[in-house]
């Protein structure tokens, strides 16, 4: 990732701070649009997310580090203490609130071959695994995103033979733990190609080997041109190894890496530089970083020229910039350095977010969230509406809203684009959720027919609200239909005898189904029906009442519960 000098971390506005959304809310865009926001980027970042929440559907805050003492590994938090003002709920609860989905970014704090020498192990992996998933649960996570570049730019290819099945059996135990907990798991790595076309890049991490045991793959698809001159990332090198992780996993795992920054080299110097900048301003020194949204104003300020480079779609521009000072031995001294700087614009950035709708990706990812300008926003937020999924509507009827236990029920749906066409041939799950139930339980699943509807005749033993959903795919979205009640009226039944003897007693027995436990009233009619006798059912709903029949010729009784009522029974007094 690319290092920054820290942001000041004084976030403690966004307590009150009110978002508006970008665009009408309808049409809605796909959520494309993904990043990280580091700890020393909060007020800019985080503003920058909420402020495009309608492209958004998760955000990875870059808060935590991996570290090993060679005794423990712990996770180290790096937001609390860069934003001490502002307790990490915070933060936590605005995201949540925007309805995104958070999966924290872990980073390799270790030093060489540390990290890779501790997953040689059983014990190792299993320690880290466990360390990690505390973290997810303890803070109630979506889940995590690894992002260990020391693999790839401190340890040295020679490793990566020995380090690749430790990474994988790792992987595979990390990813097992947190599916268990119903959590995502997320790697962040630099770029592989297809070992077919005879370029590996960073095979240290084995996309195909984890393929089915991650939920995400981000690639750092930057950083192309770092010690010489050229594009961050050119689009043909990008849409390669997407090429490459599209065909050993689903597409929608994949996430392409977008660069908010720049970097701008001295190609050229001319005269003898002041002291304080001698080291840096020379040929082939370490380029300097800006970022997007600063671009034009870089140029600007050198009246450069900016131009679009369509092989490489991306943003270039030349200048010459003069410093001036002192030599080490104090005599005034100047030089002019010839400057070349690349960075992904605007139409950078369109031509990337394209890749999505061409490969069906999950989407982009920037490095990082507040660096882009609000004209590269624009153009994510119109190729998103263009490839937006269809809105699916749908409902949900029966015949009847209340009912008798035992009864049949009869369940009709509807589903339909926005426009009312039809969806033929659409799985459709049934779900239910009474009192009890803490979710929603799918009970069957249907197709729609080519009228778009399903039905279904159903026995329920208790009230329960019912829906219908739909899964939600590239072409439409999850369509979830209104919510049913029914209720359900116990059915009782009535054991009584024909006849008895005149103020004898008589035995009346029966069962409430369902009827666990719950107050049952026996009723005799005299021109009304009034109650004579109560009772509980048992834990199988079974009942017993005692009733003394007195002198009248004939006795009419019945049992009520819950609202329901028995079929009365005649007895005949002798």
């Amino acid at each position: 990732m690319l290092k920054r000098a820290k942001l000041s971390a004084a976030i403690a506005v966004l307590i009150g701070l009110s978002i508006t959304p970008a665009v009408a809310e309808n049409p809605q865009p796909r959520k494309i649009y993904s990043g990280w926001i580091p700890y020393y980027g909060m007020k800019t970042s985080l503003p920058a997310a909420l402020n495009n929440a309608d492209l958004i559907r998760e955000v990875m805050p870059f808060w935590y580090t991996l570290k090993y003492n060679g005794k423990k590994v712990t996770i180290a938090d790096l937001y609390s203490p860069a934003n001490p003002s502002v307790p990490i709920a915070i933060p936590l609860a605005t995201m949540k609130n925007a309805g995104m989905t958070i999966i924290p970014t872990i980073t390799d704090g270790t030093d060489k071959l540390v990290l890779s020498n501790l997953l040689s192990t059983e014990n190792g992996r299993t320690e880290a695994v466990n360390a990690i998933t505390e973290l997810v649960l303890a803070r109630n996570f979506d889940g995590i995103d690894l992002d260990f570049e020391g693999f790839a730019f401190v340890d040295g290819n020679t490793t990566w033979n020995k380090t690749k099945p430790f990474w994988v059996a790792f992987i595979k135990q990390l990813s097992a733990t947190l599916r268990a907990n119903g959590k995502l798991l997320s790697v962040t790595t630099p770029y592989l190609l297809d070992p077919a076309s005879g370029k590996k890049g960073y095979f240290v991490y084995a996309w195909a080997d984890i393929a089915s045991d991650i939920d995400r793959l981000r690639i750092m698809t930057y950083d192309y041109s770092v010690a010489k001159p050229g594009p961050i990332g050119p689009i043909s090198w990008t849409e390669s190894t997407v090429k490459y992780a599209t065909s050993i996993m689903p597409a929608s795992k994949v996430f392409l890496g977008l660069a908010g920054y720049g970097r701008d080299w001295v190609t050229k110097v001319a005269g003898v530089c002041p002291a304080d900048v001698a080291k840096s301003v020379v040929a082939g020194a370490k380029a300097a970083t800006f970022l997007m949204s600063n671009a034009a104003n870089l140029a600007a300020g050198y009246g450069a020229t900016i131009t679009y480079n369509e092989t490489h779609q991306e943003a270039t521009f030349t200048y010459q910039k003069v410093y001036n000072g002192n030599t080490s031995t104090g005599l005034s001294t100047s030089c002019t350095a010839s400057r070349v700087a690349w960075y992904q614009d605007a139409r950078a950035f369109e031509a990337r977010a394209n890749l999505v709708g061409k490969y069906r990706l999950g989407g982009v990812v920037a490095w990082t969230i507040g660096f882009e300008d609000p004209q590269a926003m624009e153009k994510i937020r119109n190729v998103a509406l263009s490839i937006a999924p269809d809105k699916v509507l749908s409902s949900i009827t029966s015949d009847l809203t209340e009912f008798t236990y035992g009864q049949l029920i009869n369940l009709s749906g509807t589903f339909t684009l926005a426009d009312k066409q039809p969806i033929a041939s659409l799985p459709v799950k049934v779900e239910v959720k009474n009192s009890l139930d803490q979710s929603w339980r799918e009970i069957t699943t249907l197709t729609t027919g080519v009228d778009g509807k399903v039905t279904l005749p159903i026995y329920l033993g208790v009230n329960q609200n019912i829906r219908l959903r739909s899964d939600g795919t590239w072409e439409r979205l999850e369509g979830i239909s209104n919510e049913q009640s029914i209720k359900v009226k116990p059915q009782i039944k009535i054991k009584a005898p024909t006849s008895a003897a005149m103020n004898s007693k008589i035995s009346l027995s029966g069962v409430v189904n369902p009827g666990k436990q719950i107050p049952v009233l026996l009723e005799k009619f005299d021109g009304k029906w009034t109650q004579v006798a109560s009772g509980m059912t048992d834990t199988n709903g079974l009942y017993t009442f005692s009733y003394s029949v007195g002198s009248s010729p004939f006795l009419n009784l019945r049992v009520s519960a819950a609202g329901s009522t028995s079929t009365p029974v005649t007895v005949a007094v002798r």
